[in-house]
């Protein structure tokens, strides 16, 4: 019998070294409050459905269009842009994860913001690039000094961010775009939450990409379903290192159901950003600083009934919520985050057991 081969003996050193990304729990059984995962709490469009089941059947033995032609063109009529302006993706961290790849190696470094998304890291670490990290202060403001300064050849940064949910101005971007050599990717996952979007830049600026999702807004996380804006110079680069099949038919006619259905998207987008807007309030009214979030999410510093703040604090309430079976989402990682709970906007049951669950919390402290 020959030997056996040491697998990890051919495991890159790079590979051997990277964390992987870590999604939020997900519980196996009923009765979670699960509001750890920024998912949309209402329903997609109906016509999703009635859509995918249309696309069902002997097709399903065919490859599907590998351009996503049909959902390019409905996206860029959407932004009024041209075809050639947009890629799709399975999900934007298909896109993202296209543009670590064709933009950047050790030498070519990635430059993104912390805290954020913490997908990016995950991303250079697989493709053994370089990486510069560019902090936020306290106060969340897009760090322009620092972004401008750095010697990356490509950024990314979350807009509105993630975990905070803080929105950046279209001015800040181009100011950011008209000094900055080298490409700028802004993750829009949340704009359809927030007060502006830079889409009105990218016929502007040949270095711009803008990914979104239709996760969130649209309510179809389960399809993986995401698109990136930019010149046609970019998508044509993105296209040479996409996999050809990299989105499903059922997930092509379920994602044209939904952007075609607008008033339905901003229908439960209102909702969800009118619930918001009130749950921020109360917290703020319990002397928590909460950021003023234009995502679907709030990002809250906790105050235990002892007047007490800080990590312990964060990760006792955690753990309380946890009991009650709540999830929402911890980042113990930076002093910036350790002390806040980031809590995904749920529907009004699920927002009022988070109320009563606290006043309980403050209770027994």
């Amino acid at each position: 019998m020959s030997d056996q081969i040491l697998v990890s003996e051919y495991v890159l050193p790079h590979i051997k070294k990277l964390h992987a990304y870590t999604p939020g729990f997900q519980p196996k059984e009923d009765g979670w409050v699960k509001i750890n995962t920024n998912e949309n709490p209402y329903p997609p469009s109906p016509s999703v459905e009635a859509a995918i089941r249309d696309a069902l059947g002997d097709s399903l033995r065919l490859y599907p269009d590998p351009r996503s032609s049909e959902l390019r063109s409905e996206i860029a009529n959407l932004h009024g842009l041209d075809a050639c302006n947009v890629i799709v993706g399975n999900g934007s961290d298909d896109l993202l994860n296209l543009l670590t790849r064709a933009f950047s190696t050790i030498e070519r470094k990635v430059g993104y913001t912390f805290p954020s998304y913490s997908l990016y890291p995950v991303l250079c670490g697989i493709q053994n690039s370089s990486t510069i990290e560019i902090p936020f202060g306290r106060d969340m403001d897009l760090p322009l000094l620092e972004l401008l300064g750095c010697d990356a050849g490509i950024l990314f940064f979350t807009s509105p961010n993630a975990p905070t949910g803080v929105g950046f101005s279209n001015e800040s971007i181009r100011k950011l775009l008209e000094r900055f050599r080298g490409i700028v990717v802004v993750d829009e996952a949340y704009a359809d939450f927030a007060k502006e979007n830079a889409v009105e830049l990218v016929e502007a600026f040949s270095n711009l990409v803008i990914t979104r999702t239709l996760s969130k807004s649209y309510a179809l996380a389960g399809l993986r379903v995401g698109y990136a804006l930019a010149s046609a110079e970019i998508i044509e680069a993105l296209d040479r290192v996409r996999d050809s099949y990299n989105v499903n038919q059922l997930s092509q006619a379920g994602a044209l159901a939904a952007i075609q259905d607008q008033s339905y998207m901003k229908a439960i987008v209102g909702k969800v950003a009118r619930t918001r807007d009130y749950y921020f309030d109360e917290l703020n009214s319990l002397g928590w600083f909460t950021y003023e979030s234009e995502a679907n999410m709030l990002f809250t510093e906790p105050v235990n009934g002892e007047g007490e703040k800080g990590p312990s604090v964060a990760l006792n309430l955690l753990e309380f919520l946890k009991s009650e079976k709540i999830l929402v989402r911890y980042f113990p990682g930076h002093a910036l985050t350790a002390s806040f709970l980031r809590i995904s906007i749920g529907e009004e049951g699920q927002m009022l057991k988070l109320s009563e669950t606290i006043e309980q919390w403050l209770k027994n402290e």
